[in-house]
């Protein structure tokens, strides 16, 4: 059965095959109770050639997740960066969205992962804007009625299959009542992001983003938004955030890597600020693609050349 990526091919476990042949049995233990690990990462058009964007700080999450998880990838860091590059090159991609994911590929019912094999699965696929048209517009987001998860039920930091359970309801929440996307309250009411992306709102000339006591991942785009802020000359500060100041920001955006920058123009029903993209969103998001395309030589230190 073909699939719209049947042309495409994959690393699987060190060896490059079609992407229909990469297959695993459906009791396959990641696949029944969650526990697979990925990376979202992106490659751009450059006039260099495919540029793939912070590649090694992806990575370093991805490891990083497996840490935390008890994982052993059984490769390098340094091997899965020169993976990541090879599929981006075999398939002949420009731009493209990269997904580096690890599971249990064990077939035997049960929770216990001890002695089960761990394999390390990369695909790149091409992958346009993630919000369409809402990306220039702005996203008519809704606060969802369930909240964040929290470290003290599930590790936050770490990049888990199960963890997007949570932003899956939250998604279907606000979809089915007319909505773009969700905002999800922390445990404790506080602001903390949308079901796959980083929130910052900015007031006064200032930006303000919810900080690890919010119980965010702590995003790739985020960490890229505040040197880029910074190098600007614009505050940007991390803390608690109210519900009710999104209400009241002069603008909101989404970043993330599917995302990337993405003006909020309302939050339920209330309009944030003129309910357009505005100024500081324009100019971060225009430094953010020139950034991405390599057109900006202080940030090409991000930028994996893949040729």
């Amino acid at each position: 059965m073909e699939t719209p990526y049947s042309n495409l091919k994959v690393w699987f476990d060190g060896k490059t095959m079609g992407f229909d042949e990469a297959t695993v049995p459906v009791t396959v233990h990641s696949l029944q109770y969650g526990s697979g690990i990925f990376e979202g990462i992106r490659a751009y058009k450059t006039e260099k050639g495919p540029a793939i964007f912070r590649l090694k700080e992806h990575v370093r999450r991805f490891f990083d997740t497996a840490k935390i998880y008890g994982m052993d990838l059984g490769y390098t860091p340094e091997q899965i960066n020169n993976a990541i590059v090879e599929t981006v090159k075999m398939n002949s991609l420009d731009s493209c969205y990269i997904r580096p994911f690890a599971f249990y590929n064990d077939v035997r019912i049960g929770l216990s992962t001890e002695g089960k094999k761990i394999s390390v699965y990369i695909a790149a696929i091409p992958l346009g804007s993630y919000f369409g048209e809402t990306q220039e517009k702005g996203a008519k987001c809704k606060t969802s009625s369930w909240r964040r998860i929290n470290s003290d039920i599930i590790p936050v930091r770490a990049k888990a299959s199960g963890n997007y359970l949570n932003s899956i309801l939250t998604s279907r929440e606000v979809k089915n009542a007319g909505f773009d996307e969700a905002i999800l309250l922390s445990g404790n009411g506080y602001l903390a992001e949308g079901p796959g992306e980083n929130i910052f709102i900015a007031r006064d000339g200032k930006l303000f983003t919810p900080g690890t006591s919010a119980d965010i991942l702590v995003g790739i785009t985020r960490d890229t938004i505040i040197e880029i802020a910074g190098d600007k000359g614009i505050e940007v500060v991390e803390r608690d955030i109210h519900r009710e100041e999104i209400y009241v920001a002069d603008e909101a955006f989404f970043c993330g890597t599917a995302a990337e920058v993405t003006p909020i123009a309302s939050v339920d029903g209330i309009k944030v600020g003129s309910g357009k993209r505005g100024p500081i969103t324009s100019s971060i998001a225009q430094i953010y693609f020139d950034t991405v395309a390599g057109k900006v030589s202080k940030y090409e230190k991000w930028l994996t050349y893949v040729k």
